[in-house]
């Protein structure tokens, strides 16, 4: 049993470290994942706390998962677009693509390296993200940052597997056209630091 579907089991059987588990491990994810739809704050905290609020209120309901970050992905992306769908002043609007933030203790040094690495990757990231669609953006969030399969993409996109497949490979080969050699070396090394 993998450990997302035995915390899942947990969970649904109302035992509360897996509940404060899925909440800490996930939190901060699906509020950088709601930025990707809404610049509303406010929205996207008051989305997140129904979700789990929801989650509690039907956990003997739920089916099962071995990946609970995607579940957890998926609806929240229903509930935002619900809810910005209710209130047309909130508009889809895609931003840059970060990494995950790791809360750690770091001396002043290593914050102002890590810093300006992460403004390098930001500004290379921009460079080729301003030539892509809002969908090839969205499906390189998935594949890369969240690490869905392709499966997971199809399902939370709506599209099919070769669809998904070849959009990754365009954007992918747009990014290498935008992007020199050597930007696209420096932004994978920046990005497995």
């Amino acid at each position: 049993m993998t450990d997302d579907r035995k915390i899942w089991n947990d969970f649904k059987s109302s035992k509360d470290y897996a509940l404060s588990h899925i909440y800490h491990h996930h939190i901060d994810l699906l509020f950088r994942y709601g930025r990707k739809f809404s610049r509303d704050e406010e929205l996207i905290k008051d989305s997140i706390q129904e979700l789990f609020f929801d989650l509690i209120r039907n956990r003997e309901n739920l089916g099962d998962t071995d990946n609970i970050q995607f579940y957890l992905l998926k609806s929240l992306k229903n509930k935002l677009i619900r809810a910005i769908q209710k209130d047309r002043k909130y508009i889809h609007q895609v931003t840059e693509m970060t990494g995950p933030e790791f809360s750690s203790v770091y001396s002043q040094e290593e914050d102002l390296v890590e810093r300006e690495d992460r403004e390098r990757n930001e500004q290379l990231l921009l460079k080729g993200f301003d030539k892509l669609s809002p969908r090839q953006r969205e499906i390189l969030f998935y594949r890369f940052t969240c690490e869905l399969d392709y499966a997971e993409i199809c399902d939370i996109m709506s599209i099919k597997y070769d669809s998904a497949r070849k959009m990754v490979f365009r954007a992918l080969n747009k990014l290498r056209e935008v992007l020199s050699a050597s930007d696209i070396i420096l932004l994978f090394l920046l990005k497995s630091c």
